[in-house]
């Protein structure tokens, strides 16, 4: 079907001379770019991309004087000549505005050359910006990023310029760009062909072929002689070689930049004591002291930082210590803003008040009324007299009013606790957040390498915007983790390449990031240890299992009967019946479901009365989802699911060993799931079984998670705490308890390991164990494997051994291999399929 079907006709029906043909025109409001040899009947006057305008004299004269000849219009080679003239002639004019002036001319070859002749000129490359030049007047510091100003001007291969053979830049010397281009193609290992755009497994094996490349013209003539070799590949390779240099740039900037913060250490001079404000009876840790020192050396430098102490080093203290030093010291002009996660800010409100008293606090927290009177008395009163606001990240963006208030406020520090929330630098959280309007930002993170090193990278830049923020696609692109093997590629080749990556992540994070791990600095913390429990499914849940992998293996991605098959969709069924299978449905049949839709279709507090629609709604449900349908509508009263169904899952078997002996020992448990329908399941089983307990997770009100923890802490017949990994993750502390059991591991490491840290910090005296309970033989072991592989990550970026940067989406396609024993090509295409579903997968587990 060819694409002019799609044009939409003028009204007046056929063109005047056209023996009938019907003229085409664009619908309204769109614009054509004016083509040369898009057809025949377009290359007239008419055709150009000027607005239409009212008829000329002349044109008046011919339609009144029909005996004069028209002149015949131009063919397309007669065209193209008068175009390459031009083009000759106006070396120093861009290509595309030489055309559309000469058919805005009516091809008059004369009278375009002269109206060029006032045309903008080409930019000449190495040129530096009018950005630059002002920066430089400004007299900026190294800090300061030269935005845009080492971008080239000119892309080393112009198709147009260098396929007629003419064009300055195109044609000649080989400059120095075209230069480095080849000498990249010539000798750069397949490790770093890779990560060149578009260049692809097959086509860099056809480019080792054709090495050597004896100069410029041998190199295009190369590319040109094969199909599937393109010459964009030389401006892409051009862009990538730029983007590595922009880096080589930003690592020489900070390697400056830790001379002089190393400098200032080995003087000694400016050291800081414990500010006196600090509440009597309480005394900072010795490497807490140093933590502090390190923050006043960065902000004397005028430099920001992220804390990076494992979790429970007590990042929350250094911080208020710090605060407390800018007021005493007379280095705070205006208040600080913190903003925490809801979980944690009514600790930061109680070790605020605890450490130093003499800091005035606003909590900037409540109903939308509530803020907004708060609001009204911020604008009227003003707030010179608050040291910190503290809020939450929900409010943040919680309202357009509330954007532009962080926005305007002027705030001397902002402190993000829990920064591992910044990591993608494309989301709507990490926008708004990098607009509030502070001096300085300090980030504190016990994980500040979760998944891969551009997550790494993504705080860097929102640290430091003035030395990254420009550089933001260039560390993207470098640091994507784009590894892959292929045939030849040693071992060797493979690991240069990662070693290099880690290194550059090193040069670049060491003057911003300070990290120390509990193991070193807290000699008299008790141990901690790890225990992985493979746990055996029951014979009926094994079996289930196997049906749904045997259902799942013949999966295509195909969309059947309205469902699509997607990779997520098929792990996450697999996850469920890994941990229970209540969370599937099995026990309820389609004719029970129906019985419960028309039920509901009864009941007045049921949203609907078409048992079609009903049971359409709810056929998807789980087994334990359907039963809990029972605690909201009445007309389900006697609506049963038997106790042995609870209590019948391989993982529940190995808790009814492990909490007795927990119990008589003395322990107190944590049992952290990922999900809150298994939270719910495992009410029902410590119910079933006697136990005391509570519940945190997502919905607990932010006002009442503090009271639970209190409680817990206060209680010692409470046995057990069921927490969401998440929610009660993130900064809490429950060193209460000395047992901590992971009930579903997470595919990352790092929310286990905020999870485990809740009783292993500061504060416990007992040793700490770790439980993780894995389902033998399911995908779950697989999901160990690569959490395992993220931890490796971080070691080496914080040590000195080098290993494999993390590809998520190469994870998925070998958990899907590994779990249906499918090919990668079949895993592959399934995991970029999106199930048509809305509602996340998770909720539903």
């Amino acid at each position: 079907m060819s694409l002019r079907e799609y044009r939409k006709p003028l009204q007046n029906g056929n063109a005047e001379g056209n023996g009938g043909d019907t003229k085409l025109s664009l619908a309204p409001g769109r614009r054509r770019i004016q083509m040369m040899g898009d057809s025949d009947s377009e290359g007239d006057a008419t055709g150009s991309p000027c607005k239409p305008t009212a008829p000329s004299v002349a044109a008046v004269e011919v339609k009144e004087k029909p005996a004069e000849v028209t002149p015949q219009p131009l063919t397309i080679k007669e065209k193209e000549a008068r175009l390459q003239t031009i083009r000759r002639s106006c070396l120093d004019v861009d290509a595309m505005l030489v055309q559309s002036t000469l058919a805005g001319n009516n091809w008059d070859v004369e009278k375009t050359i002269e109206q060029l002749k006032t045309a903008p000129k080409r930019k000449i490359l190495h040129s530096p910006s009018p950005s630059k030049v002002r920066r430089v007047q400004e007299g900026n510091s190294d800090n300061e990023s030269d935005v845009d100003s080492d971008r080239p001007a000119e892309q080393v291969f112009d198709s147009d310029e260098d396929s007629d053979g003419h064009g300055g830049y195109s044609v000649g010397k080989l400059t120095k760009e075209r230069k480095g281009v080849l000498e990249f193609l010539n000798g750069a290992p397949l490790t770093e062909l890779i990560s060149v755009k578009t260049l692809t497994q097959k086509k860099i094996d056809l480019l080792l072929e054709l090495r050597p490349f004896k100069d410029w013209s041998d190199l295009v003539n190369k590319l040109r002689s094969h199909k599937s070799l393109q010459t964009d590949l030389l401006n892409n390779t051009q862009e990538f070689l730029t983007r590595r240099n922009n880096v080589a740039a930003i690592m020489g900037k900070c390697g400056k930049i830790v001379k002089k913060l190393e400098e200032a250490i080995e003087s000694g001079t400016n050291l800081v004591e414990q500010p006196e404000s600090i509440a009597d009876g309480l005394k900072l840790a010795e490497y807490q002291l140093v933590g502090l020192n390190w923050l006043t050396i960065m902000h004397r430098h005028n430099m920001n930082g992220i804390l990076a102490d494992e979790m429970g080093l007590g990042k929350t203290i250094q911080i208020i210590a710090f605060l407390a030093w800018l007021k005493e010291n007379g280095e705070q002009t205006r208040p600080n803003l913190v903003v925490v996660p809801s979980s944690t800010m009514d600790n930061w409100e109680q070790e605020l008040v605890k450490w130093c008293p003499n800091l005035v606090i606003l909590k900037y927290y409540g109903s939308q009324a509530e803020r907004r009177m708060i609001r009204v008395d911020w604008a009227k009163n003003g707030i010179d007299d608050i040291d910190v606001v503290l809020t939450t990240y929900h409010m943040m963006g919680a309202s357009g009013e509330e954007k532009k208030m962080w926005r305007v406020t002027q705030f001397d520090y902002v402190v993000f606790d829990e920064a591992h929330m910044l990591k993608n630098v494309h989301s709507q959280r990490y926008q708004n957040l990098i607009r509030i309007n502070a001096k300085h930002r300090i980030l504190l993170t016990g994980t500040p390498l979760q998944n891969n090193l551009l997550e790494l990278m993504s705080l860097l830049c929102f640290v430091m915007p003035k030395l990254f923020g420009s550089k933001v696609e260039d560390i993207k692109a470098l640091f994507q983790g784009k590894v892959k093997t292929a045939k030849g590629d040693t071992d060797e080749e493979v690991s240069t390449f990662e070693k290099d990556q880690i290194e550059r992540a090193k040069k670049i994070m060491k003057p911003f990031i300070l990290r120390r791990l509990k193991r070193d600095v807290l000699s008299f913390l008790p141990p901690k240890k790890e225990i992985v429990l493979k746990t055996p499914m029951i014979d009926s849940q094994r079996e289930k299992y196997n049906e749904t992998v045997n259902e799942y293996q013949q999966a295509t991605g195909v969309i059947k009967e309205n469902t699509e098959v997607s990779g997520m969709a098929i792990m996450m069924d697999l996850r469920k019946l890994a941990n229970h299978p209540l969370l599937l449905r099995y026990y309820y049949s389609d004719a029970d479901v129906r019985d419960i839709a028309r039920k509901l279709a009864t009941d007045v507090d049921y949203k609907g009365s078409n048992v079609d629609d009903i049971f359409l709604d709810i056929a998807y449900l789980s087994d334990f989802k359907l039963f809990q349908l029972k605690e909201k509508y009445t007309n389900l009263y006697d609506l049963c699911l038997p106790e042995k169904l609870i209590t019948a899952s391989g993982k529940f078997r190995q808790l009814d060993e492990l909490l007795p002996k927990l119990k008589e020992g003395g322990h107190r448990v944590l049992i952290f799931s990922q999900f809150t329908m298994m939270l719910d399941i495992m009410e029902r089983y410590m119910k079933i079984r006697k136990y005391g307990f509570l519940r945190l997770d997502g919905a607990t009100a932010v006002t009442d998670r503090q009271e639970l923890i209190d409680q817990y802490t206060q209680d010692p017949d409470l046995f057990i705490f069921l927490l969401s990994t998440k929610a009660g993750g993130l900064g809490i502390n429950l060193t209460a308890a000395d047992t901590v059991i992971i009930h579903d591991i997470d595919f990352n490491p790092y929310n286990d390991k905020q999870a485990e840290d809740r009783a292993h910090r500061m504060g416990q005296k007992k040793p700490v164990t770790i439980y993780k309970l894995v389902s033998e033989g399911t995908i779950e072991e697989g999901m160990l494997t690569i959490a395992q592989q993220k931890l490796r990550l971080e070691k080496d970026v914080t040590e000195q051994d080098a290993n494999n940067p993390v590809n998520d989406h190469k994870c998925m396609v070998g958990l899907l291999t590994m779990a249906l024993n499918m090919d990668e090509k079949k895993a592959d295409s399934l995991l970029k399929n999106e199930s048509p579903r809305k509602k996340s997968l998770e909720e539903d587990f």
